[in-house]
């Protein structure tokens, strides 16, 4: 018989490597044959209800890093409120309406214009389907657990007629109108963009100075006065109809040496722009305030048929240019908002295409608008009015879709007010957490600063605006009209609008004293896509039983303040003057690992479907835990390799506390908290602090703070001290004697405790860990609760004893570190420590009750008083001299004993060691041991 079968050597089948790429589809397979979503939902049925609401992502192409960061967060949120006492449903959604699809489909070789409406949105919809398929798929794989079965998808008829009464709703309080107020305007999607549709860009413009000769100077400017304007949007000159001065602002009369005109420019600029015009020197006139100048008026540069009228506004500044600002009332918000105050046209001389009309004048017309600005330099020049030009770099809008730059047009759209309720959506703010809670004034100021929301689109794939029009034009916004549509859609879906005129869609016989006869058109444009997924709570929170409204928490990017998070507070409020949520988490963006945005043209993505493949997906879910989400994280294939390297750790130590646990019952071989040795009960209060910060973190959305937690728990507090000192007691100690089943008992609360707050993150390993845990009755870890804090009274002397403890253990180190280097020991396990204590020294000792030559980890331990210490070296506070052990080494705990011998049975153990073998191993006596 050996020495090692005499060990209590911990065995287990648990694979030290997960194989996760292979076994983590068979347990999710697992999971959907037994209904493990639905079956904890059961679990909770009459608890209290938690509800985090999916913002849809849009359907087209396989999952990213991002999709994968937000789905995964979503599930570990999900999860722990399902085992920590809450009704957590999880109902996954997808946007999927909107121009990429329609795109998607060109590509594929359809020609939208060759085909009816009704037949290119059905080939939208099996697209869409196909891609709400595709990415179900992908979610899965992530391990993230939900209802997929019963989605919410916008396309179906019941979330589009639920959108359409929220439009109905809107309508009926007036919050719906039409206007041709300036709007981004895509040339490159020949639509209307809502603000979320909108990404800035830094480009190189040419920027323009030119003049304008003053046509009535109102007995203040002669008609040899010229004002001074910049322009960074050349074409916009085209449509010019104003300039725009501040009213506070000083401007001065200003004649050029050698020149025999005058100029008014902003006197706080003359001298930045004096030399741009080559004005060496200069003579000022007169001064004026800009309100002094108002209503002037002045000729257009080139366009004798228009005159521009000289206005005051807020907006202008004295940053650039000349702080007169060229104003076209049909190319800009600011332009558009002062030309109306003064009773300007807003005039459009770029067509949908992006190309100049007529109306901009012969030489322009048929020309792309962004080629246009020779044109304009040479009518200045040839005018005598160009003055100087010079580049730019600024930021610009573009199409988040095409990547191409837009403009600001005046076109004919249907609005949604913001400003006539927008003091009850500030207000419903304030009663909203954020996480983190700088959320807050983010969203605050968008909503503060936003304008009215453009809510009509010029295309074909969405949902269409259920408006009428009568016979003498009048725009029909009815609610109970709308809901009329609603209804019809809710049995059709939305394409009825399109294959039906608008007889067809209104009740039979409907008509109106604008239309007598009862002859109306309807709509062609469709709705927003924002507005689609903005309602959302009434689609799918007010629909379906399981669910609240208003929800718990809504969880995306940041990107969401703009889009999500607006448009749904937006519709909410103005339905019913409530937020559709409780909370908002909201996460940074994923980058590379140098810091840079991902792009598939710089080739450094990373493909979370490829992390699963080569690693597991278990690592990629690590890994979310493992970075502040408040911020942008850096995620690379280094990286990833770092957290598999956590991951292991993790794993390992679930291995070894599963095989020293392997002949523990819980029930019958437990040792009360009281009863426990004294080093084990310092690690069970220890483990218990370490449940009460870990749920802490959970409940505060810190999941970051859980993994550094965690890894510290398991790689400082268990691997470089307590498991390690688990070994001379676990594997040495009388199987069933006190000291292992102490120690048990305390590796079984750790074991089932940190696979119980693994799971939301890492569900694959905990429910493998759970299959080798045979006292634990239910079937999947996922269905047990979060491990509670225990009260074991006041802790506090325990700690600070333990404390002192920590600081002789280090002190130890440090001593035996020094012995090694002078070569009287090699190992920990041949030294003999001699402590010279104080009294207070001694005192704590003795309250301890503690082994500590067992926990210090050596082969022999002395205590002595500190006063017959004679030349004693000082280790922080503690007197300690090294010397090798005296006797033996036992071959069977590796330790040293004086008393090796002493025993006629088995001579080379020690008295204790030979009593352990000879009681439960007695076939020693017969075999011998070698």
């Amino acid at each position: 018989m050996k020495y090692k079968d005499t060990l209590n050597l911990g065995k287990t089948a648990f694979p030290m490597r997960g194989s996760l790429p292979k076994t983590e589809p068979e347990r999710q397979a697992k999971w959907y044959e037994e209904d493990l979503y639905h079956q904890r939902l059961a679990q909770n049925e009459k608890k209290p209800h938690f509800n985090l609401h999916d913002g849809p992502p849009y359907a087209n192409g396989n999952i990213h890093i991002g999709h994968a960061m937000n789905k995964i967060t979503k599930d570990i949120i999900v999860r722990y409120k399902n085992m920590s006492g809450f009704y957590a449903p999880y109902v996954p959604g997808w946007d999927t309406h909107g121009l990429p699809i329609e795109q998607q489909l060109t590509k594929a070789g359809h020609d939208r214009k060759s085909m009816p409406k009704s037949e290119w949105r059905n080939l939208a919809k099996d697209f869409a389907l196909q891609q709400v398929d595709k990415q179900r798929s992908d979610f899965k794989r992530l391990g993230v657990l939900g209802d997929w079965e019963n989605p919410y998808i916008t396309l179906k008829p019941e979330f589009e007629a639920a959108q359409i009464r929220v439009f109905g709703a809107m309508a009926g309080k007036g919050y719906i109108f039409r206007g041709a107020k300036p709007v981004y305007w895509s040339w490159s999607s020949e639509s209307a963009l809502a603000e979320a549709e909108i990404e800035y860009h830094d480009i190189d413009s040419t920027s323009l100075f030119y003049a304008n000769k003053v046509k009535d100077g109102k007995g203040i400017l002669d008609d040899n006065t010229y004002f001074v304007v910049w322009t960074t949007t050349p074409f916009t000159v085209t449509a010019s109809r104003g300039i725009t001065l501040g009213p506070d602002f000083e401007y001065s009369v200003v004649k050029p040496a050698g020149d025999t005109r005058q100029f008014v420019v902003a006197t706080e600029l003359l001298d930045s722009v004096a030399p741009k015009f080559g004005w060496e020197s200069y003579e000022t006139i007169a001064t004026y305030k800009g309100q002094e100048l108002d209503r002037i008026t002045a000729y257009h540069p080139w366009d004798s048929e228009h005159e521009e009228l000289v206005m005051n506004a807020d907006h202008v500044t004295l940053d650039s240019g000349t702080g007169l600002v060229h104003t076209a009332p049909g190319f800009g918000e600011d332009d558009y908002n002062v030309g109306t105050k003064y009773g300007l046209p807003a005039e459009v001389t770029v067509d949908s295409k992006g190309y100049m009309t007529a109306e901009a004048g012969s030489d322009f017309e048929g020309k792309f608008y962004d080629d246009v600005v020779g044109i304009v330099i040479n009518k200045l020049t040839d005018a005598g009015l160009f003055l100087a030009k010079e580049k730019i770099t600024h930021s610009y809008p573009f199409d988040w879709r095409t990547k191409k730059p837009i403009i600001w047009r005046a076109v004919p759209q249907w609005f949604a007010s913001v400003a006539k309720f927008r003091s009850e959506i500030l207000s419903e703010l304030d009663k909203v957490t954020y996480f983190p809670d700088w959320g807050k004034v983010r969203l605050h100021n968008m909503i503060r600063d936003r304008g009215d929301w453009v809510i009509s689109r010029q295309r074909v794939w969405g949902v269409p605006l259920p408006i009428f029009y009568a016979e003498d034009g009048t725009a029909i916004l009815d609610e109970k009209l709308i809901n009329h549509v609603a209804d019809l859609f809710a049995e059709h879906g939305s394409n009825y609008w399109f294959e039906h005129d608008a007889k067809a869609l209104l009740p039979e016989g409907y008509t109106n004293e604008h239309s007598p006869n009862g002859e109306f058109t309807k709509e062609e444009d469709i709705m927003d896509v924002w507005f689609d997924s903005g309602s959302s709570w009434n689609g799918v929170l007010n629909t379906r039983p399981d669910l609240d409204y208003p929800a718990d928490m809504y969880l995306e990017g940041s990107d969401q303040f703009r889009g999500w998070f607006n448009s749904s507070l937006i519709t909410s409020v103005a339905v019913n003057g409530i937020a559709p949520y409780k909370a908002i988490l909201h996460q940074g963006f994923t980058l590379d690992g140098k810091g840079n945005k991902m792009s598939k043209s710089l080739g450094n993505t990373i493909s979370p479907l490829e992390v699963a493949d080569k690693m597991g997906i278990e690592i990629l879910r690590l890994w979310v835990t493992s970075v502040d989400t408040s911020q942008d994280m850096r995620v690379s294939n280094d990286i990833l390799k770092q957290v598999s390297e956590s991951y292991r750790k993790l794993r390992n130590t679930l291995r070894f506390l599963l095989a020293n646990t392997a002949d523990f019952d819980p029930k019958e071989d437990g040792v009360s908290y009281q009863s426990l040795a004294a080093h084990d009960q310092y690690f069970y209060a220890l483990e218990n602090n370490f449940v009460k910060d870990v749920r802490s973190a959970y409940d505060n959305y810190q999941f970051n703070d859980v993994f550094k937690r965690v890894i510290n728990f398991v790689n400082v507090d268990l691997s470089a001290f307590y498991l390690d000192v688990a070994k001379d007691v676990v594997y040495v100690e009388a199987p069933t004697g006190h000291a292992r089943r102490s120690m048990q008992t305390v590796f079984y609360k750790i074991l089932t405790d940190l696979t119980r707050l693994l799971l939301p993150i890492l569900p694959h390993t905990a429910e493998e860990v759970w299959e080798y845990l045979p006292y634990e009755t239910e079937q999947f870890a996922y269905l047990t609760e979060m491990p509670n804090v225990e009260d074991l009274g006041d802790t506090t002397v325990l700690f600070e004893q333990w404390s002192v403890f920590m600081s002789l253990r280090d002190a130890v180190n440090k001593a035996l570190e020094e012995a090694r280097e002078t070569d009287l020991i090699g190992k920990n396990a041949e030294a003999s420590l001699t402590l010279y204590l104080t009294t207070e020294q001694q005192l704590w000792l003795k309250d301890l009750n503690a082994d500590v030559r067992l926990l210090l980890m050596v082969s022999q331990l002395h205590l002595e008083s500190l006063e017959s210490a004679q030349n004693v070296e000082d280790f922080a506070g503690w007197h300690i001299t090294v010397d090798h052990a005296t006797g033996q080494v036992s071959p069977r705990d590796r330790l040293y004993h004086d008393d090796i011998g002493s025993d006629t049975d088995f001579p080379e153990l020690s008295k204790h060691e030979a009593d352990i073998v000879r009681e439960f191993y007695p076939e020693a006596l017969t075999e011998g041991l070698e």
